[in-house]
C-alpha cells in the first residue's frame, strides 16, 4: 500500500476544500446528484469483472444496497463470453450512490470489481476535461489504492491503473474528476511526490492527437537509450541526462542474474527536455561506445515501421526490374536446381539471377523466378518459353508480380467473368410450370424468359464459370485459385466430365 505520510499530506491539503470533513467516499455519494445533470445518476458501470459473473449473481450483490431495476452482463455477440463490464440500473439516485460507496472494489468470483456512474457519451470522456494521468507508479498499487490517494482532492468519476492481460500493473494510470479544481489541486500536491518509494509524475491527461507538435513530429517524455556498457548504472545515467531537465524515472534493463543487457529508459517530466537529450545525446560516445538515443516506442509501433519499411523496399526493387523478372511453374522435376534453369535460358540473354523454390525439406516446388538483364531479353523469353515442354510437363512463363498486384488482377478478373443477373421484367405475373425444363417444380411467370441450365449445387450469384481449352489452362487456373483462398470445383453433367472450373468470389 502507499507510504502514510503521503496519504496524510493529500487528506490535509484537500481538508480546506471539504465541507465538515466529509470522508471522500461520502463527499462522491452527496454528489450523485450534481452528476446527474450530465449522465443519469440512477445508472451505474461496473467494470473489471470475472469471465464467469452472471446477472443473476450482480443482481444478488447489488440488491443488497438498494432496489435494482436490471442488471445486464454486456456479451460478445457471436460467441456469447462476457466482455468484463456491466450496467446495473437502480430506481433512485440514492440507492446508486449507496452502491458506489459500499460496494466499489468488492472482490466477485475473486476479482475486485470497478464501478463509475455510467455515461453514454464518448465527448465528455474524451475530452480530457479534468481528467489526470499519472506514470511511475509502483506495480503495488491497484484502482483502491489508486481511488483512496486521490479521492481527497474531490469526486472521482472514474479511476483506473493500466493493466497486462495478466493483471500486472503497466505502472501507469488515469483518474477523472467532476471538477477541473480538483484535477489541477491533484497535480499541484501529488506530482513529484513519493508513493511507495517510487517518484510519481502526475499532470493533465493529454489526447493522442493533441501529443503532435507543429511539425507533426510526436511529443514524448520517455527515452530510449542502448549500445551501453556492462558497468553503465542508473546513476551514471542520471549523471548524463540530468542537465537537460527534471526526470521521473531511470532504469538500466538487465536479465534475471542482474547483468545490464545494455539498454535503458529515461523518463523526463517535460517533454522539450526529452527532445533536446536526444538531438544532443544521439551518437555520442559513453565507455568507448556510440549510444542510440531516441524516442521510446511501444513494440506495436516499432513492428508496424519496420514492416512499411520492408514494403517499401520491395516495391522499390519490383519498381526497378519491372519487365526483366519472369515467374515460372509447373516446372518439370529435371529442373531441379538453379544451374539448370539457368542452361534452359541462357540463350535469350544475360541472365542476373534465377532460383528453383524449395519447400522447407528442400524438396521442389515446380515453380521459380529468372531475371534479365534487360526488359527485352525477358519478352523474347517469355514468348518463346510459355507453353513449351520441357520434360514431360508445359512450362508456364509470366511476369513476376507482387502478390498485392497479382490478387487485385485476379479479383477483377473474376469480377469481370460474373454472370449479370437481370432484374425482373413489369409483366402479368401469371404462374405456370413448363414441363420438361430445367428447375421444374419452381413457379415461373409470364414476361420471363425461361432460366438458363444452371447445376442445382451451383449458385450463379456464387459462382464463377470458366471454360478452358486444355486441361493444362485448367491445372494453372486452379492452381491461382487456390493461392488466393479461392475455391477449385469440377462437376459433371449428363454424365460427361465437362472441361469447366468454378471458384468462389467475394460478392
Amino acid at each position: 500500500m502507499m507510504a502514510a505520510q503521503v496519504q496524510a499530506a493529500a487528506v490535509a491539503a484537500a481538508a480546506p476544500a471539504m465541507e465538515g470533513g466529509a470522508s471522500p467516499v461520502a463527499g462522491a455519494a452527496a454528489a450523485a446528484g450534481a452528476v446527474a445533470p450530465a449522465f443519469p445518476a440512477t445508472s451505474l458501470y461496473v467494470g473489471d469483472l470475472d469471465v464467469s459473473v452472471q446477472d443473476a449473481q450482480l443482481f444478488d450483490v447489488f440488491s443488497q444496497v438498494g432496489s435494482v431495476v436490471s442488471v445486464r452482463v454486456c456479451r460478445d455477440v457471436n460467441t456469447r463470453m462476457s466482455l468484463g463490464y456491466a450496467y446495473v440500473n437502480f430506481s433512485s439516485p440514492a440507492d446508486a450512490a449507496r452502491a458506489m460507496e459500499m460496494l466499489n472494489f468488492t472482490p466477485v468470483n475473486g476479482k475486485p470489481i470497478r464501478i463509475m456512474y455510467s455515461n453514454r457519451d464518448p465527448s465528455s470522456r474524451k475530452s480530457g476535461a479534468a481528467n489526470i494521468f499519472i506514470k511511475n507508479l509502483d506495480k503495488s498499487i491497484d484502482n483502491k489504492a489508486l481511488f483512496d490517494t486521490f479521492s481527497a482532492f474531490g469526486t472521482i468519476l472514474s479511476c483506473k491503473v493500466a493493466t497486462e492481460i495478466s493483471g500486472e500493473s503497466k505502472g501507469y494510470g488515469f483518474v477523472q474528476y467532476e471538477q477541473d479544481e480538483s484535477a489541477q489541486n491533484a497535480i499541484n500536491e501529488l506530482n513529484g511526490m513519493l508513493l511507495n518509494d517510487k517518484k510519481v509524475y502526475v499532470g493533465p491527461f493529454v489526447r493522442k492527437q493533441e501529443r503532435e507538435n507543429v511539425f507533426g513530429s510526436p511529443k514524448f517524455n520517455n527515452v530510449y537509450v542502448k549500445n551501453l556498457s556492462e558497468s553503465t548504472t542508473e546513476d551514471n545515467l542520471k549523471e548524463m541526462f540530468g542537465k537537460f531537465g527534471p526526470i521521473t524515472s531511470v532504469i538500466v534493463v538487465r536479465a534475471d542474474d542482474g547483468k545490464s543487457r545494455c539498454f535503458g529508459f529515461v523518463n523526463f517530466e517535460n517533454p522539450d527536455d526529452a527532445a533536446r537529450a536526444v538531438e544532443d545525446l544521439n551518437g555520442k560516445k559513453l565507455d568507448d561506445k556510440e549510444l542510440y538515443v531516441g524516442r521510446a516506442q511501444k513494440k506495436s509501433e516499432r513492428e508496424m515501421q519496420l514492416k512499411e519499411k520492408f514494403e517499401k523496399s520491395n516495391k522499390e526493387t519490383a519498381d526497378k526490374n519491372q519487365g526483366t523478372n519472369l515467374y515460372l511453374k509447373n516446372l518439370d522435376g529435371s529442373v531441379d536446381d538453379d544451374e539448370k534453369l539457368k542452361e534452359l535460358f541462357a540463350e535469350f540473354g544475360t541472365i542476373t539471377s534465377c532460383k528453383v523454390m524449395r519447400d522447407s525439406n528442400g524438396v521442389n516446388k515446380g515453380s521459380g523466378f529468372v531475371a534479365f538483364k534487360s526488359s527485352e531479353d525477358a519478352s523474347r523469353a517469355l514468348v518463346a518459353m510459355n507453353g513449351k515442354m520441357v520434360g514431360s510437363k508445359p512450362l508456364y512463363v509470366a511476369l513476376a508480380q507482387r502478390k498485392e498486384e497479382r490478387r487485385a488482377r485476379l479479383q477483377a478478373q473474376f469480377s469481370q467473368m460474373r454472370p449479370v443477373v437481370m432484374p425482373p421484367p413489369v409483366a402479368p405475373r401469371m404462374p405456370m410450370y413448363p414441363p420438361g425444363v430445367p428447375g421444374m417444380g419452381q413457379q415461373m411467370f409470364y414476361g420471363q424468359p425461361p432460366p438458363p441450365f444452371v447445376n442445382p449445387q451451383h449458385n450463379l450469384n456464387q459462382r464463377v464459370f470458366i471454360k478452358v481449352a486444355s486441361k493444362f489452362e485448367m491445372t494453372h487456373l486452379q492452381e491461382s485459385a487456390t493461392e488466393f483462398g479461392l475455391k477449385y470445383y469440377k462437376f459433371t453433367t449428363n454424365g460427361a466430365q465437362k472441361e469447366y472450373t468454378a471458384y468462389t468470389v467475394d460478392e
